[in-house]
């Protein structure tokens, strides 16, 4: 079952650490925003495999932009 991980907050993407394909696990770093002059990793919550990523380094994305799909 695919789900999406969703940005909680208005922020940059400073990197992206993960590809489609990539397998992950529970806490693994997806990607690396910047807000407020704050970075703020986002967090595997459940180990899978990642379907595809939404973003890329640069883009601003809004609360409840899609990053990433994964399928569990």
């Amino acid at each position: 079952m695919a789900e999406d991980v969703v940005a909680e907050i208005v922020a940059s993407v400073l990197e992206v650490r993960v590809a489609s394909g990539e397998q992950i696990e529970v806490g693994d770093t997806l990607v690396l925003l910047e807000s407020m002059k704050m970075e703020i990793p986002v967090l595997a919550e459940e180990p899978g495999t990642i379907a595809e990523v939404k973003v890329e380094v640069g883009d601003v994305i809004q609360a409840g932009d899609v990053i990433a799909v994964f399928e569990e």
